[in-house]
């Protein structure tokens, strides 16, 4: 498949502002369908961590129910990312879905009927993590479906990651007010009301383009083409690797924040939601800052320096015995993880061949949440013997390093960069300014 991107289209034709990719009607029912449905994810994640850590009180369960849940995006993805530049993606989209819609169900029913079990929640997070193994993926690279003008592109990601980090402010905060005054099953039964919504929106979309599969490609060689493509461009290898790191080693405090609230801060569910909910705030607010931004130019120095505050941050909330203190250190993670992850997320995008996208996103997703249960285990099993605190402490330690890295190599990465920047049209605007720079630099004579 092969997109037409001009530019200047956009500019001319879309709205101003920080929300000028909803003149794309796709994508307006897209954020629409997202805004209702991912409430009910976090209701529904916020809802299981504490369930698991109120029937087991073992912060190493909390990684294995994390870990069925997130492995198989490790090994599924890259299938999923061939698939998605070979098949109808919104079909597959519906798909997904509707297996969602349908796991979430099962848990309420359980736990109505009062016959939930860890094994079976195990189970149930592992057929969801088959699941998002193919629907997060194909849903990264739908986005330019919906979204077929490049230069809205940044704009869109960073709208999405704003209703993704919203959803987690309101979502774990309802799911906490709930569970102390109901418990989870209006969380569950929730979060399998609202698929109705982005199923909906799905089935309303109108005029995507088509994908056409090649004459005789082979799922598995398009697989290795992905990997040879994407390893084989420093800076997309670099992204993916530094994404990788502070997911294996960063993500996995969240799953053991349920062991925060009740252990380190002696609070309940209510806190637990607040803390959720202090990370999903600091990431609204970068989202919004990044879907303000008009270029791409500089988010490679942003993500640097916003992984080191990250590091920094877990490392000063491993000591916190203080729950105002806890909160504002949340708020600083969530931001500086979703100037990460969103930033990555738009590079990548901006950065990648068209033919390619659905492999790379994939292995963004293998990136992002296929090593986080490998992480979640790490951290389960390093607080189970050492303590909460000092798996946070080893994290935040690992993902300051991996920041540092990421920013000693940034200059050469630009090298490899700046000839795509330059043929989609990112760069003029600035070449034309040095330009007049240097010609009013120069005697009259040789300006003329």
């Amino acid at each position: 498949m092969a997109h037409n991107f001009t530019p200047s289209q956009s500019a001319a034709s879309g709205p101003a502002g920080i929300v000028r990719a909803l003149a794309h009607r796709n994508y307006r029912l897209f954020l629409l369908g997202q805004s209702v449905s991912l409430i009910g994810t976090w209701m529904q994640q916020t809802a299981l961590a504490w369930l698991v850590y109120e029937m087991t009180n073992s912060p190493l369960l909390l990684g294995v129910v994390a870990f069925a849940g997130q492995i198989p995006t490790f090994f599924l993805a890259p299938v999923a990312g061939a698939l998605s530049d070979q098949f109808s993606r919104r079909r597959t989209l519906l798909l997904t879905q509707t297996i969602a819609m349908t796991q979430a169900a099962t848990l309420a029913v359980l736990m109505w009927t009062g016959h939930i079990q860890v094994w079976q929640i195990i189970v149930l997070n592992l057929i969801l993590g088959v699941t998002n193994a193919f629907d997060m993926p194909t849903r990264q690279a739908f986005l330019v479906d919906m979204v077929p003008q490049r230069s809205d592109l940044p704009n869109a990601i960073a709208l999405n990651s704003s209703i993704v980090t919203g959803s987690r402010l309101v979502g774990p905060f309802a799911a906490g007010l709930l569970l102390a005054a109901f418990g989870a099953v209006p969380c569950f039964m929730f979060n399998a009301v609202s698929y109705v919504a982005v199923i909906g929106a799905y089935l309303s979309m109108r005029d995507l383009p088509q994908l056409h599969r090649a004459a005789g490609s082979k799922l598995g060689a398009g697989i290795a083409e992905g990997f040879r493509y994407a390893f084989g461009f420093p800076p997309i290898c670099a992204l993916l690797l530094l994404m990788a790191l502070v997911s294996m080693m960063g993500m996995p405090m969240s799953v053991l924040l349920p062991a925060v609230a009740s252990d380190v801060l002696h609070g309940g569910p209510d806190l637990f939601g607040l803390l959720t909910g202090a990370t999903g705030f600091g990431a609204f607010g970068a989202a919004i800052y990044l879907a303000s931004r008009r270029t791409v130019l500089g988010l490679g120095k942003r993500m640097a320096f916003a992984g080191m505050v990250y590091g920094v941050a877990m490392i000063v909330f491993a000591f916190s015995r203080s729950v105002p203190l806890s909160l504002g250190l949340l708020m600083i993670t969530g931001f500086a993880l979703m100037m990460q992850m969103a930033g990555g997320n738009t590079l990548l995008q901006t950065i990648v061949d068209e033919d390619k996208r659905g492999r790379v996103m994939s292995l963004y997703t293998m990136a992002i949440m296929g090593t986080a249960p490998i992480g979640s285990l790490i951290a389960g099993a390093i607080a189970s013997r050492y303590g909460t605190s000092t798996a946070i402490l080893i994290s935040g330690v690992c993902c300051l390093a991996g920041s540092i890295g990421f920013a000693f190599i940034l200059p050469r990465l630009r090298k490899h960069v700046a000839p795509i920047f330059r043929r989609i049209g990112v760069l003029p605007a600035v070449a034309d300014g040095l330009e007049t720079t240097a010609d009013l630099q120069l005697p009259p004579e040789q300006a003329a």
